[in-house]
């Protein structure tokens, strides 16, 4: 695959973002040797949204946001999932998952498989995201300053978002519709995934940002930077609602999966706050800490924070809401480096599972090994009275021969409810295979043509002279 240049983009005053869009060749291209991608610069400009009038003293909200919130509503968690993570080395990876029914212990068994492999910039990757609720989207950050935006339904590279003058450091889909990245320029960047058009830049923070979260609501999200600065921002009006001196760097912050919590990882810390940006707990950790995300019990109610660390283990503690302290009531085990990220994604099970459980969640790592872990949240029990520390193994894995693997998330796979939807989807596999059977393996060889689809180049055609019309 053709690489975009890694150049630094000019930063207008007008909130300009240049999007570089990758044009597929058209049928009856020669294909006795690879062709380059042919690129194309749109300037999208975010145009000022008009506050919604309203009575008394209530907060306009920004017209852009689909009535006040960037969140989505919840969907039937997917049958598959796919698994994307990043590298040192460049390369991008893609693994698809599913479950089958079997005679072990929970009545199922997971799997996963290759599905690409390929470089995709050209310094280190340090960002991966995917959009939710259908995992149309994929955004990919790197110290090349570049956003690229993917398909990962079509398999294809949308082109590279240059908005930013810094490494990329974090990114967030709090929607389908959105997409939210930090840089070390210090600035947050708000997209609509719909043209990539920049919506919100917000300046606040002094010197390299480092990580972004958005709260459920959609509404706020937090972030904290080499400033020691922890700040919250208002969404809906693009400007700072808030900050706080932390007195140390804070790495990660992450809210709870209900909102009520967020924690701010530094070193080998945990700083446990409420949403006044109060100070509740701290949680001091064994070893240095490189990821924390909250995750929903499967079994019986409430929620765990997962910690990975240089030990190589990503422990799981127990979160009260009281004044006990946190204690580890369980370790993922299997690496043989530092585990680097962690992600997690709620999934359908088979109907005829023997268990007779509909849904699981399964937690994903990767690892300085060069190493993927898939592991199942169903193996913690409901009773964490036991003083014992649960060890749970990988339920599937997957090696890249050594990779030095820095980023992962989970991406929604299919969603099949009903025989009728079976039908359609192979239906519209059958239809897709026939346009361009070479496909399949694009994303497998670099410098490979991208996909011959006459089809969807006359619909982006279509698409950019509306938006030349709108303009």
């Amino acid at each position: 695959m053709a690489k975009l240049a890694s150049k630094k983009s000019e930063v207008h005053s007008n909130k300009r973002a240049r999007i570089e869009v990758t044009k597929s060749p058209k049928r009856g291209a020669p294909t006795s040797r690879p062709q380059a991608k042919q690129i194309t610069t749109v300037e999208a400009t975010s145009k000022p949204q008009k506050p919604s009038k309203s009575k008394g003293k209530e907060k306009a909200v920004d017209s852009t946001t689909d009535g006040g919130s960037l969140a989505d509503e919840s969907t039937t968690p997917p049958r598959t999932f796919k698994i994307v993570t990043g590298s040192y080395e460049k390369l991008l990876y893609g693994l698809e998952g599913s479950t089958t029914v079997s005679d072990g212990e929970f009545g199922y068994e997971i799997h996963i498989k290759p599905i690409f492999a390929f470089p995709a910039h050209v310094s280190c990757i340090k960002a991966v995201a995917a959009s939710p609720n259908g995992g149309k989207w994929l955004a990919t950050g790197s110290t090349d300053e570049i956003i690229k935006v993917w398909d990962l339904r079509r398999k294809k590279e949308i082109g590279g978002l240059m908005h930013h003058e810094g490494s990329i450091t974090h990114l967030n889909f709090p929607s389908r519709s959105h997409l939210l990245s930090a840089s070390e320029d210090g600035t947050l960047c708000l997209f609509r995934a719909r043209d990539w058009t920049v919506l919100r830049s917000l300046k606040g923070h002094k010197g390299r940002v480092n990580s972004v979260a958005v709260h459920p609501s959609g509404k706020v999200a937090l972030s904290v930077g080499k400033d020691r600065m922890l700040r919250m921002w208002d969404l809906m009006r693009g400007r700072g609602s808030a900050s706080t001196k932390l007195g140390k760097e804070g790495e990660l912050v992450r809210w709870s999966t209900d909102g009520s919590l967020f924690v701010v990882q530094a070193q080998s810390t945990i700083d446990i706050y409420d949403t006044t940006m109060t100070l509740i707990r701290t949680i001091n950790h064994p070893s240095r800490l490189h990821d924390v995300r909250f995750c929903k019990r499967v079994n019986g109610e409430g929620e765990v924070l997962l910690a990975c660390a240089e030990d190589k283990k990503t422990s799981i503690y127990e979160v009260t809401k009281n004044d006990v302290p946190l204690r580890i009531v369980g370790i993922m085990t299997g690496h043989t480096n530092r585990v680097k990220a962690v992600d997690t994604l709620a999934i359908s099970l088979p109907a005829s599972t023997p268990s007779g459980r509909s849904t699981t969640t399964i937690v994903t790592t990767v690892s300085s090994d060069g190493n993927v872990h898939v592991y199942d949240m169903a193996a913690l029990p409901l009773d964490s009275t036991s003083k014992e520390v649960l060890e749970i193994k990988p339920a599937a894995s997957y090696s890249t021969k050594g990779t030095r693997l820095t980023c992962v998330t989970l991406a929604d796979g299919e969603v099949l409810t009903s025989a009728a939807d079976l039908a359609k989807k192979r239906k519209h596999d059958e239809e897709v295979e026939s346009d361009d059977s070479e496909n399949d393996d694009e994303w497998a060889v670099e410098d490979q043509d991208q996909d011959q689809d006459q089809d969807q180049d006359q619909e982006e055609e279509e698409e950019e002279e509306e938006e030349r019309e709108e303009d």
